[in-house]
Order: C-alpha cells, then structure tokens, then sequence
C-alpha cells in the first residue's frame, strides 16, 4: 500500500474546490430568485437599472460559466485522485469510481426532482461514468481529447443557435407561417422583456406550495436532466478530462513555481477578459437583443469562459500557496471539503428563502439586490464547515457518499 498516495491531501485542491462552490452560488443566485430568462439577460427579468446591468456585466465577464467550468475540471481532477488512491490501497479504483457515481446519480435525482430544477449532479454522475475511460490517459491525450470534445461541443451548440438565426429569418418573411411567427415571438418576449406566458407561468410556480413545485417537475419537467445532459455532455467531459491533465501535470496541485502560475494567469486573463468584455458591450448595445445574448451566453463566451477560468484558477493556486497558514484559507480549504453538503445545503438554503413554501421572495428582488444574498450564505459555510471537520473526518453528506458508495460505515470522527 502507497501511504504517500492514499493518506495525502491537496489543500490547493480543497482551497479551489471551496472558492468554486461558493462562486457557482453567486452564479446560481439569479436563477434561484428569478425566472430561468434572467439567466440569460438582464432585459427579461431583474431590471434594467444601472445597478442591474453594471452588475449583470461583471458577473458576465468574471463569473457566468467560470465557476461551473471550474467545478467541472475539480470534478475531473477528483475523479483521478479517487481512482489513484483506490488503486494504491490495493483497491479496484474502477468499482470505487463506478459506485460513487452511480450513488452521486440517486443523489442528483432526488435534488432534481424534489429540491431544485438546476441541479448538476446528474451530469456530473453521468459524465463521470463516461469519463471512466479518461483515468489512464497521460497528459498529452487529456489535452488532445479536452480540445476535441470542447470544440465538438461549440460547434453542436452553435448549429442550434443558428437555428434560432434561421427561425427567425423565416419568420421574418412575408406570409411566413403563422406558427413560427408565434413561436419566435414568444421567444422574443421571454428573453427580451415584457410578459411572457413563461415568466408568468414560473413566477405562479416558485411562488406556490411544495407539493405544487415538486408534481412539476414530475411531470411538465420530467425528462430536463436527460435533455441537460445531451446538451451539456460534451462540454462536461471536455473540462473533466482538462482537470484531469491539470491534476496529472501538478497545475491544480500546486507544484508549480509561482513565476508559472502569474505568467499562466495573465495570459489567461489576456485572452478570456477582453473578449468577454466584448461580447457583454455587444449585448448592451444592441438593447438585450434576445439572439444576441443567447448566442453570447451559449456560444460565442465558451472560449472566453475557459481561458478566464485558467486564469481564476493559477491566481486561486498562487494565492493560497502563499497564504497557505492563514485562517482564510483553512476555513476555504473546509468549504472545499465540504462542498457536496454545501452545494445541496445551498440549495435547500436558497428555494426555502425565495419559494412560496418558505420566505416567497422569488421574483421579488431586482438583480443587485440578489447578489447580496451570496455574502450571507458565504459567512454560512466559512463558518460551519472548520468547525465541523475539525470534529469529523467529512462532512455529512460526503460521510454519507462515501459510506454508501464502499458499502460500509465509514469512520466519521477523528
């Protein structure tokens, strides 16, 4: 048995992995409070204030997409780091793989249908029994098969998005059919501003009972996380297998010199910032023009988004290998370690705060006034999360994962 192996942690990992679930609530919050087109632009729900657009732009060019690109290469990494010190331990580093997988499936389930509809551990589970075939790749393949699969996945989602181009040239023609003048003006309305049948059907929902909520998503929604999933999967095993490279060549590890990581972070920010900066002037100018923000958010930032997330990333290592003995980054470290109760904790935090079972403040904020929810929540895991694993080996719900997954009690207490 390799002790080296099975006994060690990576604090830069658990560090990132807890700036990576706290940021994917700053990118979350809008969807939690508001209908799903907010997500996509200012102009169809949340306001169009100063407030609001300043905002919507910074999280667009640092934080929309970063964070869920940054938590998907972690996933990767993870992933990696399980099988090597299963297989270290004499173990079958395939099994322990394959059963936490299918357990983080039951566990993305149950949080898709009966807590909340933007759940993403159901394509993390799926992806990573896909992604089984990715742990003996060296560095080289992980790169050639990253670029393959993200670049396969932007050119699928940008065939789609031309559709809506050419949805909407027809409908534009005259005598074009009736039905699809409707269908792209409703499109129009609901990322575009004004009452839409959608907005208003989801504000009714959120803004019900439980019961209400959770038959929705049993029925008019059922089918979402297989949809997600082909929409998504490409995307996903792009980055897993980017994390993985990232874990095999120390990047994520922190064995890097810092000279590297600042070099790797300005050339990632010089290459994301200003396109992303570009793409969110170009949504503001043509007024939220609906096909243009969903192109934007789509398409067009997936290059953006990845470059910017290197960047978060080597900045992120850097920073916490020099401030490794700070309490900042301990208590981060533990947000890390803790990340699956925090994520689903999170998301039971947020649908009591904002749907009509809990506190029914869904659609009653403006986008600024949103975002200053995620310092509270922030302040929540930063302050439970040491404590606890200062007690306990995990945190409750990764006790409960792993237990589940070997198939016995694991040792909780230290």
């Amino acid at each position: 048995m390799d002790l080296t192996i099975t006994n060690i942690r990576y604090l830069t990992l658990d560090a990132i992995r807890g700036i990576a679930v706290m940021g994917i609530l700053l990118m979350n919050i809008i969807s939690f409070a508001m209908p799903d087109a907010a997500y996509f632009s200012p102009a169809a729900y949340g306001g169009t204030s100063s407030p609001d657009v300043i905002s919507w732009a910074i999280m667009s060019v640092l934080v929309d997409g970063k964070m869920r690109g940054l938590f998907s290469v972690l996933f990767g990494a993870s992933m990696l780091l399980v099988y090597q010190r299963a297989e270290a331990a004499n173990g079958d580093g395939k099994a322990v793989h394959r059963w936490r997988m299918i357990w983080l499936l039951l566990f993305g389930l149950v949080h898709y249908y009966l807590i909340w509809f933007g759940d993403i551990l159901t394509l993390y589970a799926l992806c990573g029994l896909i992604g089984m075939g990715l742990l003996h790749k060296d560095e080289a393949q992980l790169r050639r098969i990253a670029i393959w699969l993200l670049s396969l996945s932007f050119v699928l989602v940008g065939a789609m998005m031309a559709g809506l181009w050419v949805l909407k040239a027809i409908a534009m023609q005259p005598g074009a059919d009736p039905k699809l003048v409707k269908a792209f003006a409703q499109f129009t309305v609901e990322f575009g501003g004004g009452v839409s049948e959608a907005n208003a059907s989801s504000l009714a929902l959120h803004r019900s009972g439980y019961l209400d909520i959770v038959w929705n998503q049993l029925t008019e929604e059922l089918f979402l996380p297989i949809v997600s999933f082909f929409m998504g999967a490409l995307e996903m095993l792009g980055l897993m297998a980017l994390g993985m490279m990232f874990f095999r060549n120390g990047f994520l590890t922190g064995d890097w010199d810092d000279a590297r990581y600042m070099k790797t972070m300005r050339i990632a920010y010089l290459l994301g910032i200003p396109g992303q900066m570009a793409l969110a002037l170009w949504g503001w100018v043509s007024g939220f023009d609906p096909l243009v923000m969903m192109g934007n958010m789509m398409v067009w930032s997936l290059p953006f988004h990845i470059a910017v997330m290197i960047g978060h990333a080597a900045l992120a290592v850097f920073l916490v290998k020099r401030f490794a003995s700070s309490a900042l980054v301990a208590r981060i470290s533990a947000v890390g370690q803790a990340a699956f109760t925090n994520y689903l904790g999170t998301s039971i935090l947020m649908t009591t705060l904002f749907y009509g079972y809990g506190f029914g403040l869904f659609g009653q904020m403006s986008r600024w006034q949103a975002y200053l929810v995620v310092p509270v929540v922030w302040a929540i895991m930063l302050f439970w999360s040491k404590p606890w694993l200062d007690r306990y080996r995990y945190g409750p719900l990764e006790w409960l994962w792993r237990s589940l997954a070997r198939g016995q009690m694991q040792l909780a207490r230290r």
